[in-house]
């Protein structure tokens, strides 16, 4: 079995009553939003990591102004020749507010699309997992920085 580990860094801005999403394009062609972020470089640090992908994924230039907290999935799938893969993600998790840019689309990225959605309509969207982890952070601030999320479908891959 072939280990993998992803190490992630995303923002949760709020604004007005407003969540700042990307959506995501899984590699089936599927849609679903996500939070501005990604993995992080070699050698980059988390704080750089989420203040990067938010501008890539929206236009803007964020400040992280809080860790609220990390989450980490498990998941396995299959790779080519038969193999599978034990994935690992692990997901530094920002509040974050906008302090610059214009909101736009990514090109030739893992999203295509960023929009502001009402916090009271998120729940009804086509979203990852990781969109409700990031609320719960957000609104509970747990002093440990960890919420009990269900966990996503089996072999499902997230952003």
């Amino acid at each position: 079995m072939h280990k993998e580990l992803r190490v992630a860094a995303y923002a949760v801005c709020v604004r007005d009553g407003h969540m700042l999403l990307a959506r995501w394009v899984d590699g089936d062609g599927s849609k679903r939003w996500t939070l501005p972020g990604g993995g992080m470089d070699h050698g980059e640090d988390p704080y750089d990591t989420v203040i990067r992908e938010a501008e890539e994924e929206t236009g803007y230039a964020v400040e992280p102004v809080e860790l609220l907290g990390v989450d980490s999935v498990r998941r396995r799938y299959p790779r080519r020749l038969g193999t599978t893969a034990d994935f690992q993600g692990l997901r530094i998790v920002y509040e974050a507010r906008v302090t610059g840019g214009e909101l736009r689309h990514e090109t030739n990225g893992s999203t295509d699309m960023a929009a502001w959605h009402p916090l009271d309509e998120v729940s009804g969207l086509e979203r990852v997992e990781l969109v409700d982890v990031g609320l719960a952070l957000w609104r509970e601030r747990p002093a440990a920085g960890r919420v009990a999320i269900p966990p996503a479908e089996p072999g499902t891959l997230e952003k």
